[in-house]
């Protein structure tokens, strides 16, 4: 295992770690659960950066990334959820988007097919990450302000898994 490989896994300790603080309704445990996912979604950027830099890409590591990040803002979605902080039709659009993207990825590697991501792709995650960040921020807060910004974040970053599920299902359908 290396240290890329390594730190993907330790970004799906914490979004498990995430999930049982966010659901706290105690300021410690929501602020533990803010910075558990900052920390993680950092990782995200790192591991990548990390492993190309060092000649470390496996295909261990090329495996569990997609499924850390899914992990991460996917629980970080259903805890939002749960929270009433975001409408329940919003994470089942982002879920179908990924479960329609991972059985096209799914299809195309049976024939030895890979479907690289796609800059699209890689902005929803950031955005997502963001408001998600915002929509946490504010469980801490509770500032109408931010309230506001995190709710056009996540509506840009919904806007944004919708247009890169399009993308990667056009692509994937060339591919096949």
């Amino acid at each position: 295992m290396t240290g890329p490989t390594a730190l993907t896994v330790a970004r799906m300790l914490l979004s498990i770690l995430f999930m049982i603080f966010v659901t706290i309704p105690d300021t410690w445990a929501r602020i533990t659960a803010l910075i558990l996912f900052i920390v993680a979604a950092i990782t995200d950027k790192i591991d990548g950066i990390w492993a190309r830099s060092s000649r470390q890409v496996t295909d261990l590591g090329a495996f569990l990334d997609p499924i850390a990040d899914k992990m991460l803002v996917n629980l970080a979605f259903l805890a939002l959820t749960y929270l009433n902080v975001v409408p329940l039709w919003v994470f089942a659009v982002v879920l179908v988007r990924d479960f329609a993207v991972d059985g096209m990825r799914m299809a195309l590697a049976r024939s030895k097919v890979t479907l690289a991501a796609s800059f699209c792709g890689k902005l929803k995650t950031t955005i997502q990450m963001l408001a998600l960040t915002i929509l946490l921020l504010n469980l801490i807060l509770n500032n109408e302000i931010i309230s506001v910004i995190g709710n056009i974040a996540l509506y840009i970053a919904l806007i944004l898994t919708i247009i890169s599920g399009i993308d990667y299902l056009y692509r994937g359908r060339k591919k096949i």
